[in-house]
C-alpha cells in the first residue's frame, strides 16, 4: 500500500521541474538584471517582512481626586487684648505716678498679633503623621506621579495607586521617606521619589481656668502650649503667667512656667499639642512690684520661697544711677505695716517677699555731692600762662588750678574776672522766673485795681506790660560769682574751692570807661586816673532832659552795681566801668506806677531805670 504522502511528493516535484532554473535562483528581493513578472512574484512569496519593536513606556499613576475636604480651624481666635488691670495694679500705678502693669502682659499688644502657627512652618523631623494629614507624592523614572495627593485616613494608611496602601500613621516626619520608597520598590525599580507635606491636620484643644477667653479652639496639628495660650488672649487679671498646665487624658504632661520663656528664652515646657488636650491657667501667685530706678519697673509673679532680690532680677536688676546698697520697702496689707522701710541689699537678699511687697530702687541722679567728693573739671581762659581744661581732685582751691596753668600774665586784671557756676545759674534762674511770675502777676493786676483803670487797660498799655515780660523772661541767668576784690588786686580769690565744670576768664585791664543811655553822645572814653563818673557823663555831653539824673547807676568790672544818682555820679570812675543814664520814669502816670510796682518788687535791685531801659 503506497504511503499517503507520496501522491503529494510526485505532484511537488513534477511542478519544480517545470520551474524556469531562473526563478529557482532568484534572490529574495528583487534585483540585478533579471526583472520579471513572474521572478516578482516568486520573490514576494519568500520574502521575510520587518519586524517594528514597540519601545518600553513606564507606569503611569494618576492622580485620584480627593474626596476628603481639607480640614479647616473651626473658628480663627479672636485678635489678643491685653487684659484689664487688676486691683494690685491700679494701686501699684497710683503709688509710681503712672500706669504699671503685670510682666508678661506687653506680649499681648498690639491687638494685630497672631500667635497661632502660621501654615508655612517648617516641619520638624520629630512630627508624627496623623489621620487627616495631606501627603504630597512626586515620582520619576520607571514609575511616573506628578503632583499625587493623598490624605492619610482614618487607620493611618495612604493608597497610592499601583502600589496599594501605605501605614503611616505614627510615622515619624523624618522616616516617611524610607517608608514610602520601601512599599514601592516592591513593584517597580529605577524610580525617584520626593515626598513632602501638603497640608496638616487640624486638633481640637481646650483652654480652661483663668484665660481671658478660654473655650474650645482648633490649631494646627504644630501648634504649641504657648501659641493657644495667647491665641485665646494669655492670662486674665487673674490668671497666673507661672503655672500653665497641659493636662492629656486626665495627667499633667507639663507645668510651663512664661517666665522661662520671657526671662530666659526657654522653651523646653512648651509641649507639642495633641488632640484632645486641655490647657489649664492656675490662679495668679503672689505679686510684688518693683519701681524706681529699676531696668524694667513692672508688678511681678513670684513662685514660693523667692527673696526680694529674685523680684529684683526678674526686673532687670538696677539701673545705671541707681543705689545699689539700699532699696526701699512697702506692704500696705501687712498687719504691722508701717509705710515707708529702708533695708540693705543684703537684707533684700534673705528676706522672703510677700505678696503685695512694693519695692521702691533709688536712684543717685539729682543728689548734691559733698564738694570733697566731686569730681572737677576747670576751664582757664584769658590773661593766665597756659589757658586750658584742667583735671583736678575735690575740694582744689583756686590759687592751686591758677599755679598749675603757670598763674597770670602781666596784664591780667583780677579784680574784673569772671567766674561762673552751674550751681550759682541754677539757682539763680529759679529765683528770677519766681521773680518774673510775680511781676508778671502785679503788672496784670495793676489795671484792675487801679482808680484810673479806664486808661490803663488800654490795648496799648496792656500790649507793653506783655513786651515787658518778654523781654524779662529771655534773659538768662550768667551764673557769675561776684567777688569785692580790690581794683589793685594780684589775683584771684585764693581759697575758693572749686566745683566741676566751673569757668574762670581772667581779661586784660581795661582802659576805657563806657557811657550810655539818655546822653547826647553815648561812647566808650578813655580812662584817666582821677575822674569821677560825673566826669565821663560830661563827656559824653551831659545828662539829657528826658534823662533821669536820680537813678544813673554804673556797672563796675567785677560785677557789681553802683546806684544812686549823684552819688554814683560823684564816685571815682575805675577802669572798665559801665555807667548808664535811664530816661526819666516819672514821665506820665503808667510809667510811675510801673516803676512802684517794679521798684517794690525786686528791693531797689531792679529800678524803674532798668525797666525804662527795657521798654525804652
Amino acid at each position: 500500500m503506497m504511503p499517503k504522502w507520496k501522491p503529494f511528493a510526485a505532484g511537488a516535484l513534477a511542478l519544480l521541474m517545470l520551474t524556469p532554473v531562473s526563478a529557482q535562483l532568484a534572490p529574495p528581493v528583487g534585483g540585478g538584471a533579471i526583472d520579471n513578472a513572474a521572478n516578482r512574484g516568486a520573490a514576494e512569496q519568500i520574502a521575510v517582512p520587518p519586524v517594528e519593536i514597540a519601545p518600553v513606556e513606564p507606569a503611569v499613576i494618576e492622580a485620584p481626586a480627593l474626596t476628603d475636604a481639607p480640614v479647616e480651624a473651626s473658628r480663627r481666635p479672636a485678635a489678643p487684648v491685653a487684659a484689664a488691670p487688676n486691683e494690685f495694679e491700679t494701686w501699684v500705678s497710683r503709688i509710681a505716678g503712672k500706669p504699671l502693669r503685670r510682666f508678661g502682659s506687653e506680649l499681648l499688644t498690639p491687638a494685630s498679633r497672631d500667635f497661632t502657627a502660621p501654615p508655612t512652618t517648617a516641619i520638624p523631623p520629630d512630627y508624627r503623621l496623623n489621620p487627616g494629614d495631606e501627603l504630597l507624592l512626586g515620582l520619576t523614572g520607571s514609575v511616573q506621579a506628578s503632583g499625587l495627593r493623598l490624605v492619610v485616613d482614618g487607620e493611618g494608611r495612604i493608597f497610592v495607586p499601583r502600589v496599594g496602601a501605605i501605614r503611616v500613621g505614627g510615622v515619624r516626619y523624618g522616616d516617611l521617606h524610607g517608608v514610602i520608597e520601601r512599599e514601592v520598590s516592591r513593584q517597580y525599580r529605577g524610580f525617584h521619589l520626593e515626598v513632602g507635606v501638603a497640608k496638616l491636620h487640624g486638633i481640637t484643644v481646650y483652654v480652661t481656668g483663668f484665660a481671658a477667653r478660654p473655650g474650645s479652639y482648633t490649631a494646627s496639628s504644630l501648634s504649641t502650649l504657648v501659641n493657644v495660650v495667647l491665641a485665646a488672649g494669655g492670662p486674665a487679671s487673674g490668671g497666673s503667667y507661672r503655672s500653665i498646665q497641659l493636662r492629656r487624658s486626665g495627667q499633667i504632661v507639663s507645668d510651663f512656667d512664661l517666665y522661662d520663656l520671657l526671662l530666659k528664652g526657654d522653651k523646653r515646657g512648651d509641649a507639642m499639642l495633641q488632640n484632645g488636650d486641655v490647657i489649664h491657667v492656675a490662679p495668679v501667685g503672689a505679686e510684688v512690684a518693683v519701681i524706681g530706678s529699676a531696668n524694667r519697673e513692672a508688678i511681678f509673679e513670684l513662685a514660693p520661697q523667692e527673696t526680694l532680690t529674685d523680684a529684683i532680677v526678674y526686673a532687670g536688676g538696677v539701673n545705671s544711677v541707681a543705689d545699689d546698697g539700699r532699696l526701699m520697702l512697702l506692704n500696705a496689707i501687712a498687719p504691722d505695716s508701717a509705710g515707708w522701710r529702708e533695708i540693705s541689699a543684703a537684707e533684700a537678699g534673705s528676706r522672703q517677699a510677700k505678696r503685695g511687697d512694693v519695692i521702691r530702687l533709688l536712684s543717685n541722679i539729682g543728689i548734691a555731692r559733698p564738694l570733697r567728693q566731686q569730681p572737677v573739671l576747670v576751664t582757664l581762659s584769658g590773661e593766665v600762662l597756659k589757658p586750658g581744661h584742667y583735671y583736678v581732685q575735690p575740694g582744689t582751691r583756686m590759687a592751686d588750678v591758677v599755679a598749675q596753668a603757670g598763674g597770670l600774665t602781666s596784664e591780667a586784671f583780677p579784680y574784673a574776672s569772671v567766674i561762673t557756676r552751674e550751681s550759682v545759674k541754677h539757682q539763680q534762674r529759679l529765683s528770677y522766673d519766681r521773680a518774673i511770675d510775680d511781676v508778671e502777676l502785679l503788672l496784670a493786676a495793676q489795671p484792675v485795681t487801679s482808680v484810673q483803670r479806664a486808661q490803663l487797660v488800654q490795648p496799648g498799655n496792656l500790649a507793653l506790660i506783655e513786651n515787658i515780660v518778654d523781654q524779662l523772661r529771655r534773659r538768662e541767668p550768667d551764673g557769675r560769682l561776684v567777688f569785692d576784690l580790690p581794683v589793685d588786686a594780684a589775683a584771684l580769690p585764693a581759697d575758693l574751692i572749686l566745683e566741676n565744670n566751673d569757668v574762670v576768664h581772667v581779661p586784660a585791664r581795661p582802659v576805657t570807661v563806657g557811657v550810655f543811655g539818655a546822653v547826647p553822645s553815648p561812647a566808650s572814653f578813655a580812662y584817666r586816673p582821677g575822674a569821677t563818673v560825673g566826669d565821663f557823663v560830661t563827656s559824653a555831653g551831659g545828662i539829657q532832659t528826658i534823662g533821669d539824673k536820680s537813678e544813673v547807676f554804673v556797672v563796675r568790672a567785677n560785677g557789681t552795681v553802683l546806684a544812686g544818682g549823684k552819688k554814683a555820679l560823684r564816685a571815682p570812675a575805675l577802669p572798665g566801668d559801665l555807667v548808664y543814664v535811664p530816661i526819666d520814669a516819672n514821665r506820665g502816670e503808667f510809667w510811675a506806677r510801673l516803676r512802684d510796682i517794679t521798684g517794690t518788687l525786686f528791693s531797689g535791685l531792679v529800678g524803674a531805670a532798668s525797666v525804662a531801659a527795657l521798654a525804652k
